[in-house]
């Protein structure tokens, strides 16, 4: 892996004029965990990597990415899949007439169900049950929650919320590495069932990546179609169905210390497969990038605005 992590340098840009962050060797260890950040941006950070997006990001990537002014949503659906895989709740969209004769909507999702960003409460470290910070898993509040007065909010109550990234944005640069593509755009096959384990290495991003004629730099908002929805539109019914009791036995990028520092700075990840959060729908994007080469776009996404909220929707686009 070492080769890999080499190469790797070769795709990097300078971060120029950018605040220095920490090594990945320098960031402490949790317990037998190596490189935890949670002190990278202040005792009170509740944005962690989402900090990477600065105002001068932003900027930077609406001006070299933003050409032609076409766009192209990310999200699937809202009620795909029909059925959510780990037995959550199936989404429910029910149209309505009221007593005054106009039309509304209502709406129940598992925000975990479809295309989303989870959030820094959504999972924890589950060997020692805390969340990022340290935060233990207890401490925040669970039920039903309303806030009457918008003057008057109860922090602890809202802590590590989605409404954080909601209210900061996640824009900047997108970078796509449609593995899809790559392995099939020569009459291949793609070496691995998005539907089973497998993991996809640095090596095969690094790969990707010098196929597309893609450099990364700091805060890069990385893209990776692995196929899993791709198989979901071919796949029969049955096979769709039997997706709600299956295990989370997905493709998905591998869990190494190599990955860690190939992620560290850089990323913040999102993928078409239901393993690193999940379902952004990229199969429009791909028929974009391929047709135009381009593989580098400005990303906007607005989460809900959800105070508390462990997930959320991501309202996502790419614009070339």
């Amino acid at each position: 892996m070492a080769s890999a992590l080499q190469t790797l340098a070769a795709h990097l840009s300078a971060d120029k004029g950018e605040k220095p962050l920490p090594s990945f060797d320098e960031l402490p260890h949790f317990n037998e965990y190596t490189g935890c950040a949670w002190t990278v941006w202040g005792e009170d950070d509740q944005l962690g990597t989402i900090n990477l997006l600065t105002d001068d990001v932003v900027r930077r990537a609406a001006q070299e990415e933003i050409k032609t002014g076409r766009a192209v949503s990310l999200n699937w659906p809202l009620q795909f899949p029909d059925k959510p895989a780990f037995s959550r709740k199936p989404p429910q969209h029910k149209s309505i007439i009221t007593a005054g004769g106009h039309r509304d909507d209502e709406i129940h999702i598992n925000t975990q169900s479809g295309t989303q960003w989870d959030g820094l409460k959504h999972f924890p470290v589950e060997d020692y049950n805390v969340l990022y910070k340290g935060i233990p898993v207890e401490s925040l509040p669970v039920g039903e929650f309303s806030f009457p007065d918008p003057n008057n909010v109860d922090p602890n109550l809202i802590k590590l919320g989605i409404h954080n990234w909601a209210q900061h944005g996640i824009c900047g640069r997108g970078v796509f590495l449609d593995l899809v593509h790559y392995y099939t755009k020569s009459g291949g096959v793609l070496p691995y069932d998005p539907w089973t384990s497998h993991s996809i290495s640095v090596g095969e991003l690094l790969d990707c990546a010098r196929a597309e004629g893609v450099t990364f730099r700091r805060g890069d908002i990385l893209l990776i179609r692995a196929g899993f929805i791709q198989k979901f539109y071919t796949a029969g019914q049955a096979e769709r169905d039997s997706l709600r009791e299956k295990p989370e036995t997905f493709a998905g990028i591998e869990q190494s210390e190599a990955m860690k520092r190939f992620l560290w700075k850089r990323f913040l990840v999102r993928s078409d497969a239901d393993s690193e959060g999940e379902f952004f729908d990229l199969e429009a994007l791909s028929k974009i990038s391929a047709e135009t080469g381009r593989y580098t776009f400005f990303f906007s996404s607005w989460p809900l605005n959800v105070l508390g909220g462990t997930a959320s929707p991501p309202n996502a686009a790419a614009y070339f």
